[in-house]
């Protein structure tokens, strides 16, 4: 019998109409028992050897699961991100890789908002001093009176620009694949890097991670940046050097960050012992609408994948 996989944690299959003709046609769904990111060997052992579809979540595609799952035609990411996938390995082994990019861009965006309203105005620390029965008095800043550096302009950084300005904020934006200002992004400034991250008030991480983005901002960077400027990140965790993240938010010498994506996941590291950081756990995607979206387009995406690997017939 041909097995569908479905390792992302939070996927709803009894309500994905894309799936139905598959389990129609007798393929038997395995899904991720574990209700986490799974491991590398944890994913080999939810493919097996006669998985012929994937839906992905971020856990590693690599090398050796390829390997080990000798059926798989076609994976569908759940999602925008591919740092996970070993995309060559998986040309190498005939392996369709496909993806969700649009889906969570809105999720991600007001996400990305949320996080720059609450770290200006202070509301995270507040909530607990007054739960904790302290009536603080904190002041914040407006987001009208801030400069904030978008770094990378795709879906979600495109977005968050279009936010800021609709705030009234200065926006000044970095992408090494865009030259000119897109339409629809009026007062909008493109800027070098080095010289976003010296005038921003805010710095908001919008960018794919690898090798040439591995911590792109860390402790030199962090040394550039403005005395109490804010860190956002909902992009990938490995852009930021954490430890030197969390100095800089210990010293005083940045005001704030706030953080959804890290590099090991769930997060355990020395950001937890920081007041000023706001930490959320990879949310970005989570908002309902979104979801459903994602998870309706990583189905048909894979149905669409394995129409044309050949697995099964069309209709």
């Amino acid at each position: 019998m041909n097995k569908l996989a479905i390792s992302t944690s939070s996927f709803d299959v009894s309500h994905n109409i894309a799936l139905r003709p598959l389990q129609e046609k007798g393929m038997y769904i395995s899904e991720n028992s574990h209700k986490r990111k799974l491991t590398e060997d944890e994913v080999i052992a939810l493919l097996g050897e006669d998985t012929v579809g994937m839906i992905a979540g971020v856990e590693p595609l690599t090398e050796r699961v390829f390997s080990c799952a000798r059926s798989l035609k076609v994976v569908s990411r759940c999602g925008s991100g591919l740092d996970s996938v070993d995309l060559g390995a998986a040309r190498r082994y005939g392996i369709k890789v496909l993806n969700t990019p649009e889906a969570p861009a809105q999720a991600v965006a007001e996400l990305s908002l949320a996080l720059i309203m609450a770290a200006l105005r202070k509301i995270c620390q507040t909530d607990k001093l007054v739960h904790a029965g302290q009536w603080p008095r904190a002041q914040g800043g407006l987001l009208a009176a801030q400069k904030v550096g978008i770094v990378g302009l795709g879906r979600v950084g495109s977005r968050v620009a279009r936010l800021c300005r609709a705030f009234e904020a200065q926006v000044v934006a970095h992408d090494t694949y865009v030259k000119e200002v897109p339409a629809g992004m009026e007062g909008v400034k493109l800027a070098p890097f080095e010289t976003l991250i010296a005038e921003a008030d805010i710095i908001s991480l919008h960018l794919t991670y690898d090798a040439d983005t591995h911590h792109l901002l860390n402790e030199k960077a962090f040394a550039r940046m403005k005395p109490g400027a804010i860190v956002i990140n909902t992009a990938r965790g490995g852009l930021i050097d954490e430890a030197a993240l969390a100095d800089a938010l210990n010293s005083g010498r940045l005001g704030g960050a706030a953080i959804d994506v890290f590099e090991q996941e769930p997060y355990h590291g020395p950001l937890l012992q920081c007041d000023n950081a706001i930490l959320t756990s990879h949310i970005g995607s989570l908002a309902k609408e979104s979801r459903q979206r994602m998870e309706l387009e990583a189905a048909e995406n894979l149905v669409r994948g394995l129409i044309e690997a050949g697995v099964m017939e069309k209709g």
